[in-house]
């Protein structure tokens, strides 16, 4: 069975679909906000790490201010720990993105009958995640839209005898027009109901 669809080829949000297959891109950590806060805490923490040594070791480490000046114990000690802090916790940012966690792609193939959805992991046994169904098991495309101080807004597939899979990014939410145009455009696809409107 072959089904037209009206996303064009390299789509902006990373959508491609050619007759009978849908091939939706999904961002994962490695979105611009992800890439601002992991190098302002690498360079506040670099600052604070650099400000304890350079007050132990009375050697002024820093372009813009003189930290020598400052006792070592506690100002200094308290500054070298809270830049060590700092340091680790920039580390976790920049692995994430390199690793690329939360990224991947949903696949519909109506000329296989099949649904793929792929996520990459944290590193480990389980880095790859990967889940596949038939297109017959879906049984519709679901919204959940909740509005106030933490928004949420998501696109779930509901497949006969399995949770709810998520199928739009974590994290910053996606317009409520963006969302509602993905679910209907995948149900129709799908030739299944949309649910949550």
């Amino acid at each position: 069975m072959t089904v037209s669809t009206t996303i064009n080829q390299g789509d902006s949000n990373g959508d491609r679909a050619s007759s009978g297959v849908l091939h939706q891109k999904v961002l994962g950590s490695r979105r611009l906000s992800n890439y601002w806060w992991a190098t302002v805490v690498t360079l506040g923490a670099t600052g604070f790490l650099l400000a304890g040594i350079s007050s132990y070791l009375k050697v002024n480490l820093l372009l813009v201010t003189d930290p020598t000046q400052l006792v070592f114990v506690p100002q200094g000690l308290v500054m070298g720990l809270y830049g060590a802090a700092g340091v680790l916790l920039a580390l976790y940012l920049w692995l994430m993105i390199l690793l690329d966690v939360g990224g991947g792609y949903n696949e519909f193939n109506h000329e296989t009958d099949t649904v793929k959805i792929f996520r990459w992991g944290f590193p480990g046994k389980n880095r790859r995640i990967e889940i596949s169904a038939r297109i017959r098991d879906v049984q519709s495309v679901r919204l959940d839209i909740k509005e106030g101080l933490n928004p949420k807004r998501a696109v779930y597939l509901r497949i006969k005898g399995r949770r709810d899979v998520p199928l739009t990014r974590v994290g910053q939410p996606l317009s409520l027009t963006e969302i509602e145009t993905k679910g209907a455009e995948l149900a129709r696809f799908l030739q299944v109901p949309l649910e949550g409107l």
